[in-house]
């Protein structure tokens, strides 16, 4: 009974809030802006408010159109089949399997029990087309790992699709099927999107096609690992209420327009089905990584060369309550320096870092790309990777409460400005920075050649368990004396046997400990 009465007053409780908005409302607007505003109580408004409504002329939410922007924009979004083979047990060998009731129990006569064979695995997402000859985009965790794509349109046509690339730090990938004068869905601006504005997605939710949904953007800039995961990861989601469900994946986030202005990627939920929140890939990210994947079958990804956080991170770190007294002591010396509320605080700087070169100072708080507000950490990820390693970009930084602007040549994971070559680039492939050890280096090491690795990103080694600061002497039995050396061996077995794409590295850490890795490139 309590637990009823509860529930009933929460409901009273708001309409009663609801009612006191609406003749509060008609109450000010009869003031005409000459009269001190009141409560329907009749008690006087003292709080220092504007008495103009900014947005008085606005057409109400519920006479806005969908109509035309779903019509358009639900021939350009496709259903994706992704079916990966069974995989036989090669490791096994001609094991034989064993009955687990006659294992445990000891019951004979079931000598003709058979293995239970593996069973392909099939997965359901969507994509948008973006060119009329079939380039389609999609998140790469709707394809990953699949050894046949089925591509179905609105109208019930069916290609198979080919992998042009894939980018899991964004989770973009990009397919194309064999089809002319498609239907397309134009690119928008995400950037100018506003939180509170209509966004329409469109997708095929458990396998139900040509699903439309409507909501607003909720927020934007979100990062949505919770302190955890791949800190590599590009996170600036559009975060929005518009209903995005299993199968979804893939598919628009369009505005009232029509226009392209995200890919749904994820939801919030503790259920695995939408509850209330879903977030999408903004098509500045999105787009970008599309035109490199098809124009150089990798991403160019550019790289500012700065460790940061975003300023509210630093308080509530230094809040919790075991945190060692070295980092507290590091992030409170970060904390006095920093004027503003908002933006991404450069915590450290990597080797070789572009920004330390331009003037950058640990310390500083970057609240501006090219005259674009940066609030967070993430909204920073967002605006640097729009370009490309040799593009110049103006930095504006607040040191001590002070603005100064800084111009930056972007670079790529190596260090330069070079173009990263696609379909099995050792660079790539490996997602490692190198530099040949020094004289110096050699003498403190007691060694007369290796390399140093300087530098992980997603990669072969970081999969393996190499970390930064590895002094690599053998690959494959060969001596290596400079990163060209490696690349060039690695660049071998990637053109080689399929079967033998591995390479066995064997160096060790500053501290004399000796490490080998096996690393099989094929996988």
């Amino acid at each position: 009974m309590k637990t009823m009465w509860k529930n009933v007053l929460g409901i009273v409780l708001i309409a009663a809030i609801s009612s006191g908005v609406t003749v509060g409302t008609t109450a000010y607007l009869a003031s005409k802006n000459s009269q001190p505003v009141q409560y329907a109580t009749g008690v006087e408004n003292t709080f220092k408010q504007p008495y103009k409504l900014t947005s008085l002329g606005t057409v109400a939410a519920e006479n806005t159109d969908f109509t035309t922007a779903a019509e358009s924009t639900v021939h350009g979004v496709v259903h994706i089949k992704a079916t990966t083979n069974a995989k036989q047990y090669a490791d096994r060998g001609n094991q034989q399997y064993v009955d687990p009731f006659e294992y445990f129990f000891g019951f004979g006569g079931r000598g003709n029990f058979q293995r239970p064979q593996p069973q392909p695995r099939v997965g359901a997402g969507s994509g948008v087309i973006i060119s009329t000859d079939g380039y389609i985009i999609t998140n790469n965790h709707v394809i990953d790992g699949a050894d046949e794509l089925e591509v179905t349109l609105n109208d019930n046509r069916k290609f198979s699709a080919k992998l042009v690339g894939t980018d899991p730090t964004t989770d973009i990938a990009l397919i194309k099927i064999d089809a002319k004068d498609l239907p397309t869905i134009p690119f928008g601006d995400s950037e100018k999107l506003k939180v509170g504005e209509w966004v329409l997605a469109v997708g095929n939710p458990f396998n139900l096609t040509s699903t439309v949904t409507a909501g607003i953007v909720s927020a934007k800039g979100r990062g949505i690992s919770m302190g955890g995961g791949d800190k590599s990861k590009i996170e600036s989601f559009i975060q929005t209420d518009a209903a995005v469900n299993p199968g979804n994946s893939g598919g628009a986030l369009v505005n009232t327009k029509g226009e392209l202005v995200g890919i749904n990627t994820a939801i919030y939920s503790e259920t695995g089905n939408f509850a209330g929140y879903s977030f999408a890939v903004p098509i500045s990210i999105a787009g970008k990584v599309a035109n490199d994947l098809k124009q150089y079958g990798t991403v160019q990804r550019a790289i500012l060369g700065v460790q940061i956080m975003s300023v509210g991170d630093i308080a509530d770190m230094l809040s919790y309550p075991n945190l060692p007294s070295a980092q507290k002591e590091e992030l409170s010396a970060l904390k006095s320096k920093i004027k503003v509320s908002e933006g991404a605080c450069v915590a450290d700087f990597p080797d070789r870092s572009t920004a330390k070169e331009a003037g950058i100072e640990k310390g500083d708080v970057i609240v501006a790309v090219n005259g674009v507000k940066v609030k967070s950490a993430n909204a920073l990820q967002e605006q640097i990777s729009k370009y490309r390693p040799g593009d110049k970009v103006q930095v504006t930084v607040d040191r001590n409460g002070s603005t100064k602007t800084f111009n930056v040549e972007l670079r790529n994971a190596q260090g330069s400005t070079a173009v990263v070559k696609g379909g099995g680039d050792s660079a790539e492939v490996l997602g490692a920075a190198f530099k040949a050890l020094t004289d110096d280096q050699k003498r403190e090491l007691g060694v007369s050649y290796g390399i140093e690795v300087t530098g992980l990103l997603n990669g072969k080694l970081k999969d393996a368990g190499i970390k930064k600061g590895f002094i690599i002497m053998v690959v494959n039995d060969q001596k290596v004396t400079s990163p060209e050396q490696l690349e060039k061996i690695v660049d071998k077995v990637l053109k080689g046997n399929t079967d033998d794409r591995y390479i066995v590295v064997k160096g060790f850490y500053p501290n004399g400990r000796t490490k080998v890795y096996a690393i099989d490139l094929a996988e």
